[in-house]
């Protein structure tokens, strides 16, 4: 009886991290996935896996919305009729490409002061690509996909850093690149918490692929502000 218990923790485990992800919704009505005949070749990790993925993608779309209600003159520079058609355009698949780039050196030229471009698509464009990338280029997860840990911890640290560059960053006028939280007197903090969503749920993958490996995953200090982690 003993045995069968232990071998059975790691369902449990499983179970749990689902039930608490399902939690952070601040949504009243939880749907469940609909059942898809490629889940008969997928494990409880797999399903974990695409989970989390999908709140993240999902708050990043929620987070493309945000930016661009607060900077409407962004969407307006790629000839889009409306704010829905950019953000549709933007969250699309597959992720688009920014002059070129993509991932952090795409959130990178969001606060570029020569860049005249749409600045929420290449900062929301960039941590999806970002995003992306941790979970290996997948959007669906079968019993051979292994995910590493250390590229979720890191894409985690670099939402952090993609937060706070958001927050603070401004031009040579002193104005800030992207309008978001607000200032000290007006601060918005559903910002944070779609941010704070995002992280946690990189955080808890990497830790469940970490005791998955048996794997530690290295502390990565930022010393520089800027210094954003490859992936």
């Amino acid at each position: 009886m003993k045995i069968r218990f232990l071998n059975a923790l790691p369902t449990i485990a499983v179970v749990l991290v689902m039930v608490s992800v399902s939690a952070c919704s601040t949504s009243k009505n939880v749907k469940g996935r609909d059942f898809e005949m490629s889940s008969v070749v997928k494990n409880d990790i797999d399903l974990v896996s695409e989970t989390h993925q999908r709140k993240v993608l999902d708050s990043l779309k929620e987070l493309s919305v945000k930016l661009y209600k607060r900077n409407p003159s962004e969407w307006k520079k790629g000839g889009y009729e409306s704010l829905q058609a950019a953000v549709d355009a933007l969250s699309g698949d597959p992720f688009p490409e920014i002059e070129g780039k993509r991932s952090v050196d795409c959130i990178r030229l969001a606060f570029e002061e020569a860049y005249r471009g749409d600045r929420v698509r290449a900062f929301v464009g960039g941590l999806e690509t970002m995003v992306l990338d941790s979970y290996d280029g997948h959007r669906s997860f079968y019993l051979h996909n292994m995910l590493e840990a250390q590229k979720l911890y890191d894409s985690a640290r670099n939402i952090e850093l993609a937060s706070w560059l958001l927050r603070t960053k401004r031009n040579s006028r002193g104005e800030l690149y992207l309008l978001s939280s607000g200032d000290s007197e007006h601060i918005n903090l559903s910002f944070e918490r779609l941010f704070g969503k995002m992280i946690n749920a990189q955080d808890m993958l990497a830790q469940i692929m970490a005791d998955r490996t048996h794997r530690q995953i290295k502390n990565v200090i930022q010393a520089v502000a800027t210094a954003f982690i490859p992936i």
